[in-house]
Formats: structure tokens, C-alpha cells, sequence
């Protein structure tokens, strides 16, 4: 019988360097898979972010035709009317998201509680649909219901509590009605994964409920509601073709600043402010993204 020579055998580093052969293979076929939405993210996202940027950055004399890089435009947009505006959707975004995200927690815990699967279904459905319906197609239906002449408005003579649509106050109601049908699409997955074991043994040891939510709920939701808020603000903040048929001018919003840069409607030759206006906005939704991402991340930790 033949016994084969220790120096024969196959080694560990003989398996670890096929392993590792294995290991340097695969993360080129990943690459090569997610090549086609590289190109497309960089075709659709990176181009129109890059051409925001070098317009932002840059002024062409209109005389000579050359141009030079400048940083009189990003100060521009951060002075007067233009921080006013800014200013003004950052307030109205934190407003809106901050109600929206208390009253979408309010019903999406009665649709959790709730025994009836019928009414979770239709809840569901309905915050489905009202959470991408915006636009002029909104804002005609509030000047219907709620403006001047609207139906509600003179069936419970609201105008004579100072009510007005075409101001902040209600522009704040508008954006609620999709901020929070959002909110219970977001947090209903959230509060479905609270495990019922939690609260049977939060009872059991003499908690009340109101403890069980201030020690126990709450702070396993947190990262939830906090990231569905930032997620409302990001959405509110971006929000344009509601507040431009409804108020035109009359509120100072930073996507209502930008178009009328864009097409002149109050100083021609502006449209080099309103490229870094945009780019400002890019700023506040990548800290906003930056907040959110980490939000989400926790919650799917504790909430599996």
C-alpha cells in the first residue's frame, strides 16, 4: 500500500488560493451585471447634474464669448429674494412633513389595530393612489372645494374666519393631503413589525401601554418616523407644479424662484442663478438622503 507524500496533498493555501480565484471572479461578473444601470444613472442623473454644475460655476460674456468660472452666482442665490425663497420651502417642507408625519402615524396604527382586513385593503389603496396625485390637477380641485368661491368654503363660510387658500396656510393643507397617505404607506410596514410578543410581556411585568410606547415602542419606531419625515420633507421640498398653479408668486418657494429665472419673468439673463439655486437644492436632498439612508438601515435591523 502506497501512502502518498505529505508534500502531495493539496494545502490549505492550495484551496485558499482557488477560493480566492473564485472570490476575484465574482465581483467582476457583479460589475459587469449592474453595468447597464451605471450607464443609465450616469446618462440620466450624472450629465444633467454635471451640466448643472459647470453652468453654475461659470460665466459666458456675451460680447467676447469666452467664459470663465465664478462663484458670484452661488452668493446670488444665497442673498435677498433668492434666500428668501429657499428659506421659505425649507419652512414649509419641515411644517408639512412634521404634521403629515404625526397624523399618518395616527392612522396607520388604527389600520394595523384594526381586525377588518376589508378596511386595511381600501386604507392601503387609497394612500396608494392619493400619494402620486398632485399637480394642476390638485390644485384644481382645492380651488374647487376650498377657494374663493369653492364649495365648501361657502357652505361653512370660511372666509369669514380668515380663511384663504392662496397663502402659506394653505398651501400647508394642499401638501398634506399627499404627505400623509405617504406617511402610512411608510409606516405600516414599521408598526407591523413590532412583535406582539413585545407588548404581552411588557403587560405582563406591570407596564402600563403608555410605558410600553414611551420605552419600548417609540424608541424601536424611531429611526422609522424620523427617516418618514425626512422622506416627506425631501418629497414637500421638491414639489412645484401645485404651488405654481395655485399661488404663483405670492409665497416665496424656491422651485417657484427657479422657473421664473428660468423663463425671465422677472430679470432676464438669469438663468445662471437659477442653475445654482438648483444646485442648493441638491445640497439640502443629499443631506437629507445622507440623514435618511443611515434611518432606514437601523430600523431594518430591529424591525425584521
Amino acid at each position: 500500500m502506497t501512502v502518498p507524500h505529505p508534500s502531495a496533498a493539496p494545502g490549505p493555501g492550495a484551496a485558499t488560493a482557488q477560493g480566492g480565484g473564485r472570490a476575484r471572479r465574482r465581483p467582476s461578473r457583479v460589475w459587469l451585471g449592474a453595468l447597464p444601470l451605471l450607464v443609465f444613472a450616469g446618462l440620466c442623473f450624472g450629465l444633467p447634474a454635471g451640466a448643472l454644475l459647470y453652468g453654475a460655476l461659470t460665466r459666458t460674456d456675451p460680447v467676447a464669448g469666452t467664459t470663465e468660472f465664478t462663484g458670484d452666482h452661488l452668493a446670488r442665490s444665497l442673498q435677498g429674494p433668492y434666500l428668501t425663497s429657499l428659506t421659505g420651502s425649507v419652512q414649509l417642507s419641515a411644517l408639512t412633513a412634521a404634521l403629515a408625519t404625526v397624523l399618518g402615524v395616527l392612522i396607520a396604527q388604527a389600520v394595523v389595530t384594526s381586525r377588518r382586513g376589508a378596511l386595511r385593503g381600501a386604507v392601503l389603496t387609497a394612500s396608494g393612489v392619493l400619494a402620486n396625485f398632485g399637480g394642476i390637477p390638485l390644485a384644481f380641485a382645492f380651488v374647487a372645494t376650498l377657494g374663493i368661491s369653492g364649495v365648501v368654503t361657502e357652505l361653512g363660510h370660511l372666509d369669514a374666519l380668515g380663511w384663504n387658500l392662496y397663502s402659506f396656510t394653505g398651501l400647508t393643507v394642499i401638501y398634506l393631503y399627499f404627505l400623509v397617505p405617504l406617511m402610512v404607506l411608510v409606516v405600516v410596514p414599521a408598526l407591523d413589525g413590532l412583535r406582539p410578543q413585545w407588548r404581552e410581556a411588557a403587560l405582563s411585568t406591570g407596564a402600563s401601554t403608555l410605558q410600553f410606547w414611551r420605552h419600548v415602542g417609540l424608541p424601536v419606531l424611531a429611526p422609522s418616523l424620523l427617516g418618514g419625515f425626512v422622506l416627506l420633507f425631501g418629497s414637500a421640498f421638491a414639489a412645484h407644479a401645485t404651488a405654481a398653479a395655485l399661488v404663483g408668486g405670492s409665497v416665496p418657494l424656491v422651485t417657484l424662484k427657479i422657473a421664473d429665472a428660468l423663463s425671465g419673468n422677472v430679470l432676464v439673463g438669469q438663468e445662471n442663478v437659477a442653475l445654482a439655486l438648483s444646485l442648493d437644492m441638491i445640497v439640502i436632498a443629499g443631506l437629507v438622503m445622507a440623514v435618511y439612508l443611515p434611518l432606514q438601515r437601523r430600523s431594518s435591523r430591529w424591525l425584521r
